[in-house]
């Protein structure tokens, strides 16, 4: 039997890969799962009775692009978190943002740009979804390093003319899966300028945009509309999984230019998976509500303490402005992992695993991911094992 090749290059998912090099091996104290970014803190207290409340919504065929109370909540969110306004036909609920990454680039990459294949433009390392959604549509993905060397965000400006001119779409993760970094106002701005010159798109990954340190970090659609962007050329898309603690609910957003978004409804129309309408009533009041909000960000921020505290006076350590990952430095990120794993039962990602080997090197590979997602004091114990086996401090 035939197969396509389009994906025969791509490596194992990350934590697929995790098992494999890890699961052979006892581990060497309680388990401490630090791995995957699922949130643990508490739901809240409003999805159980709303649920129970709109439980015969499940004998209904929900509403494909998002109930007319979801997209007014969802556009009153982003005019209060921005300033923009956006009418209804310019947003779409999704069945979580991996949905929408995926899907928006299936909607809106052209098959050819100036009579050559399309590129895509990623950072690395990078959410996984992006490389596939590219090679999906026959696109050529372009892994661009996102460094310390270039404050953990990629230079796109910095590639080659004859590059950005056959891009079509550009991902960029603010703030960045792994490494917690802040596209700023400028950034952005830079971005979409660089959009406007060589027209392309961007895709803008804001699923972490409410777990902040001392600031709320600048949204796409916010500098978009002081910049006086194309609408067309900034499509953003956020969660309730992070945001609001629920990773199950599979609720999110894309939001955008109308033109852009006749073509994603289009596509949902014909091979989308709507949201159950129960699930679209609880998110009605999520992006309605603050509060819960606020009470889950203070508590990231005291979890942000507690690792500045134990890191403390680590060469290359720098806790995130943004998100719940710490990106710690280490020799080899898979040999660091194994050894947490043997020696102490804390379980880590290697950065390798989220990021493209490019011209021989990648920039993953010195570094581990660490989700703060655990309770507070499973995650200081988990911490303080990680710095004493592989920082020797005690």
């Amino acid at each position: 039997m035939a197969f396509p090749e389009r994906f025969s290059n791509l490596p194992d998912y990350a934590f697929p890969r995790l098992r494999k090099l890890l699961d052979t091996h006892a581990p060497g104290g309680e388990p401490i799962a630090m791995t995957i970014g699922e949130p643990r803190h508490p739901m809240p207290d409003f999805v159980g009775p709303t649920l129970a409340a709109h439980l015969d919504g499940f004998s209904v065929y929900p509403p494909n692009d998002g109930t007319p109370e979801l997209l007014s909540a969802i556009a009153g969110w982003i005019s209060r978190r921005y300033g923009a306004e956006l009418s209804p036909d310019r947003i779409m609920a999704l069945n979580g943002t991996r949905e929408g990454l995926f899907n928006a680039c299936i909607a809106l990459c052209p098959e050819t740009k100036r009579g050559k294949p399309p590129v895509v433009l990623m950072p690395n390392p990078f959410y996984q979804v992006y490389a596939v959604a590219a090679l999906a549509v026959g696109a050529e993905p372009v892994y661009v390093p996102a460094t310390a060397a270039t404050g953990f965000l990629p230079d796109y400006a910095g590639l080659p003319a004859e590059i950005l001119d056959r891009v079509t779409l550009a991902y960029l993760c603010s703030p960045a899966n792994p490494q917690g970094a802040v596209a700023s106002a400028e950034y952005w701005a830079t971005l979409l300028a660089l959009a406007e010159k060589h027209d392309f798109t961007v895709l803008a990954d804001e699923c972490y945009s409410e777990i902040w340190r001392t600031a709320p970090p600048p949204g796409a659609l916010e500098v978009a509309k002081a910049t006086g962007s194309d609408p067309e050329r900034v499509f953003t898309f956020h969660s309730l999984s992070k945001r609001s603690n629920l990773p199950g609910m599979r609720s999110g957003f894309v939001a955008g230019g109308a033109g852009g978004m006749v073509r994603i409804r289009q596509l949902r129309a014909f091979a989308g998976a709507p949201l159950p309408l129960p699930i679209q009533r609880v998110s009605e009041i999520a992006w309605a509500d603050e509060a819960h909000v606020t009470a889950n960000r203070a508590l990231y921020q005291d979890k942000f303490r507690e690792a500045d505290a134990i890191f403390s006076g680590l060469q290359g350590f720098s806790c995130p402005e943004g998100g719940f990952f710490l990106w710690l430095p280490v020799e080899d990120g898979e040999a660091a992992a194994l050894k947490a794993w043997q020696e102490t039962g804390v379980r880590v990602l290697p950065g390798a695993y989220l990021s493209r080997d490019v011209a021989g090197d990648n920039p993953g590979k010195g570094y581990i991911r660490v989700a703060l997602v655990a309770p507070k004091e499973e995650m200081q114990r988990g911490l303080i094992r990680l710095r004493d086996c592989l920082y020797g401090r005690g």
